[in-house]
């Protein structure tokens, strides 16, 4: 298989997966790479597949965000939360 079906099928499996799924996931990434116990080529697989992972949790957090926006505001009128309690429930979009 060549690497870029490998790293279209990573791809399409990440899109499959929960935000949950993906933050353990990369966390997991996130660990390897931090143990220095990887070659510089499954470094650089780790990297990719942590990248992948990273924007698609940026991708769920940021429909998740407009969603809570549009309940928030709905028909013009504010349902009683303030953006500072938005902010508690998500992180700023600056901050993905």
């Amino acid at each position: 298989m060549s690497n870029e079906l490998k790293e279209t099928s990573s791809a399409d499996l990440t899109l499959s997966l929960s935000f949950e799924s993906s933050l353990k996931e990369l966390e997991e990434v996130v660990r390897k790479l931090e143990s220095g116990q990887t070659t510089l080529e499954e470094a650089i697989i780790l990297y990719e597949r942590g990248s992948q992972l990273k924007q698609h949790c940026e991708s769920i957090l940021s429909e998740a965000r407009i969603k809570i926006e549009e309940i928030v505001v709905k028909n013009g009128q504010e349902l009683g939360i303030s953006p500072s309690e938005l902010s508690k429930i998500l992180p700023p979009e600056s901050s993905y």
